[in-house]
């Protein structure tokens, strides 16, 4: 990990610390990823930190959905069928529940955002393939 290339890209945003490796979800991220729950009571929020060219796979939010507060680098958030979007610092992603979907930080950049598991009675997380590498290669 380049401590002062991550420091940089993210910018201020990276209020707090960015956790542990994740290597409990590992296999659903195609690089180095890092997990801090920030919170695990009523509202599950995680601040999860992509290096470059990391990204997870595509999954579906059951029942519940999810909402992501990007709070620094550069990154993506693409639902199938649809073009991606590029995410900055400030911007919000609110994921209806059972829409697949994949999210992650640019080849250049760093990317961090708090991810809120919104609360359904029998919510669960489906996760499926990775976006082709030579999608993801296409993106700026």
């Amino acid at each position: 990990m380049d401590i002062e290339q991550m420091k940089k890209d993210l910018g201020g945003g990276n209020v707090f610390p960015i956790g542990e490796e994740n290597v409990a979800f590992a296999k659903y991220f195609t690089g180095e990823c890092y997990l801090n729950m920030l919170t695990t009571e009523r509202v599950p929020v995680g601040l999860v930190t992509f290096a470059p060219g990391t990204i997870n796979a595509y999954h579906i939010h059951h029942k519940g959905g999810q909402i992501l507060l990007v709070t620094g680098g550069r990154g993506w958030y693409q639902e199938e069928g649809k073009l991606a979007r590029e995410l900055k610092a400030g911007d919000v992603v609110n994921i209806s529940p059972e829409v697949k979907h994949w999210h992650g930080a640019a080849k250049d950049s760093w990317f961090q955002h708090l991810a809120v598991e919104v609360p359904a009675e029998g919510a669960s997380n489906e996760w499926l393939e990775f976006l082709p590498e030579e999608e993801y290669n296409k993106l700026p």
